[in-house]
């Protein structure tokens, strides 16, 4: 299991008990929005990165669509890994010997990834 499968049932299972029929649509969305803040948190990393090395990369625009192409890429994916049988799958694998992180932890996971992306894209203008 990845550490993303673990994150995505750890989150699953905390807010399985407030919403019941929603709880997976919210689970994938949360997911999707982590892996969304690491990829923007790399772009603009790799972007600084690459500025500074004085390589010519793409334009700035460019890079803002490829960043959503690869989110919606990234939705769908989640989408219809995490949606049926293959979730009861890994929720049962999960259960059994992974760790399981307090709600307040994952949610600030995201807001860190898109506060450090911020302050690296404000260093950058």
């Amino acid at each position: 299991m990845t550490t993303f499968d673990t994150l995505f049932f750890s989150f699953f299972n905390q807010i399985k008990k407030r919403y019941k029929q929603r709880s997976n649509t919210i689970s994938v969305a949360y997911i999707s929005l982590v892996q969304c803040s690491l990829v923007l948190l790399l772009g603009i990393f790799f972007s600084e990165f690459l500025a500074q090395m004085k390589v010519n990369t793409i334009s700035s625009s460019k890079a803002w669509t490829l960043f959503i192409l690869v989110s919606i890429a990234l939705y769908f994916r989640n989408w219809m890994y995490y949606s049926g049988k293959k979730r009861k799958i890994l929720n049962t694998k999960t259960k059994s010997n992974n760790p399981q992180y307090s709600i307040v932890s994952l949610i600030l996971l995201p807001i860190v990834t898109i506060a450090i992306a911020i302050l690296f894209l404000v260093k950058i203008s």
